[in-house]
């Protein structure tokens, strides 16, 4: 690949991953409530999804999925529905989920990865990226490698991402340590939630 071509690339990557979207608020929430370890712990669910997502794409069926209505259709619906379930559960949660313990259970721990998981794989507009974005900056001559290139720096900057929104959120609920305080960030937390699961139910698949 060009050095010219990932240059271009890089910046533009950098700025979907940092955009603030349903998995980097689960991050910044996460933090808020638990901990800077175990919110970056529980986003190796998104890199797994994501990778997946890259994986899938690149060998071709990225295009078949962003094609098919059908497709597009059930996991926008099936991701904003999970998204409004999860924004449900933090505005009912009140304060008692928040830094109630200095460590996580492994169980709380593998229910937060699977969620991260799972929001990132209901997104449709995740594989788009893929299936749309990245093309514009493979090398024909060198498909698989470049492809592969792209693949890493854009898992590379989500978990600079993950990291970002982490420290963000710790430093947050350093400030919330009432439990009013921490009851109204589950509220606007579990709010965004839901607005980002309504947002998701309008998205429109691209025209072919």
């Amino acid at each position: 690949m060009p050095l010219e071509t990932f240059l271009l690339f890089a910046p533009a990557c950098f700025a979907i991953n940092m955009a603030f979207g349903p998995n980097n608020l689960l991050s910044l929430t996460n933090a808020a409530r638990i901990g800077v370890a175990p919110a970056i712990l529980a986003a190796a669910g998104r890199i797994v999804s994501f990778a997946a997502m890259i994986a899938i794409a690149g060998v071709g069926l990225g295009a078949v999925l962003a094609a098919s209505e059908t497709v597009f259709t059930l996991v926008k619906y099936a991701g904003a529905a999970y998204l409004v379930w999860i924004g449900i559960n933090l505005i009912r949660a009140g304060a008692p989920l928040m830094r109630e313990e200095p460590g996580v259970p492994r169980a709380s721990l593998r229910k937060l990865t699977l969620q991260e998981l799972w929001v990132a794989a209901g997104n449709p507009k995740a594989i788009l990226v893929f299936t749309a974005f990245f093309p514009q900056f493979v090398d024909p001559t060198s498909y698989a490698l470049s492809f592969t290139i792209l693949g890493a720096t854009f898992l590379a900057f989500e978990t600079v991402a993950i990291v970002v929104y982490s420290f963000i959120g710790a430093k947050l609920g350093r400030y919330m340590r009432d439990g009013r305080a921490l009851k109204w960030f589950n509220r606007t937390s579990g709010a965004m939630m839901i607005g980002f699961g309504v947002m998701l139910m309008f998205t429109r698949r691209p025209a072919a």
